[in-house]
């Protein structure tokens, strides 16, 4: 399978805001791939899960989904370590029901503890949580995602790490989170080939041939992210990314999170088939 370009959520040119209507304005516009939005929690029950996946399957769109921001497994509190995971359960439990390949989060904050304290204690709990769906014969992916700002956990070796450490697990590469992470570095096609470098020779293949991308313009500053952009309204080299990707030969989604979301996904996917 190619890279496959997408949107995060509906496309703002779809009928209404409904996942259904998302799919089929995704096919309308011939891009490849949807990632359903549950960041501010799964507000989608099984019944309307089989609907929107049967739906993705008859259009020829490729799901994914985006977990609820509020996981946090270094949290202070065991009660809320406890409800994360059962929020990335749940998020796996419908993802599965949806035909989705893979369910995206954000793990943790360093808080004021050491890095390596808290990839323990990720670790830890992730192991749990695929525990639990390995017993429910649930494959879905689960993607810890690059972070924006250094004070969020979950760089790009720390995602590596974790793909490593627990099964099922791979990164969801976000390349503007790593731009700004870094306050305006990797941002060339030698660094964005050292990216990819660096995760397919720790990984192999089971990454090149499945990689999850985010992309879109952003705007930051010495603590890291700040904002989303349109692309061509930032910085990032987005044509030596797409570059990058295209000689190394990755398959996978790039999910456009831009503001103007199906415009900077056919703008990335137009430039990308042009690549030889």
């Amino acid at each position: 399978m190619p890279l496959l370009f997408g949107t995060a959520g509906v496309p703002l040119s779809a009928s209404n805001s409904s996942s259904e209507s998302g799919v089929k304005r995704i096919r309308e516009l011939n891009l490849g791939a949807l990632e359903l939005e549950f960041v501010q929690g799964v507000r989608m029950g099984a019944e309307k899960a089989r609907i929107v996946g049967a739906a993705a399957v008859e259009q020829g769109i490729v799901l994914s989904c985006h977990g609820p921001y509020w996981i946090n497994f270094n949290s202070r509190e065991e009660q809320k370590i406890s409800a994360s995971r059962e929020r990335l359960i749940h998020t796996a439990r419908i993802a599965k029901i949806l035909g989705v390949r893979s369910v995206v989060f954000h793990p943790a904050f360093y808080h004021d503890d050491r890095p390596e304290l808290v990839l323990e204690r990720v670790v830890t709990e992730l192991l749990k949580v695929r525990e639990i769906l390995a017993a429910e014969d649930n494959e879905v992916i689960l993607r810890p995602e690059t972070t924006g700002k250094p004070s969020q956990f979950c760089n790009l070796e720390e995602t590596i790490e974790l793909a490593l450490r627990v099964p099922g697990v791979l990164p969801c590469i976000d390349f503007s989170h790593l731009h700004a992470r870094s306050n305006g570095r990797i941002n060339s096609y030698d660094e964005f080939c050292h990216v990819l470098d660096q995760t397919a020779e720790a990984l192999g293949e089971r990454w090149v041939e499945n990689v999850h991308f985010h992309i879109s313009g952003i705007e930051y500053g010495l603590k890291g992210e700040k904002r989303h952009l349109i692309l061509t309204e930032s910085d990032l080299r987005y044509q030596e990314l797409l570059q990058a990707a295209r000689s190394f030969g990755v398959e996978g989604l790039a999910i456009c999170e831009s503001p103007n979301l199906e415009e900077d996904a056919l703008l990335m996917q137009a430039a990308y088939n042009t690549l030889g």
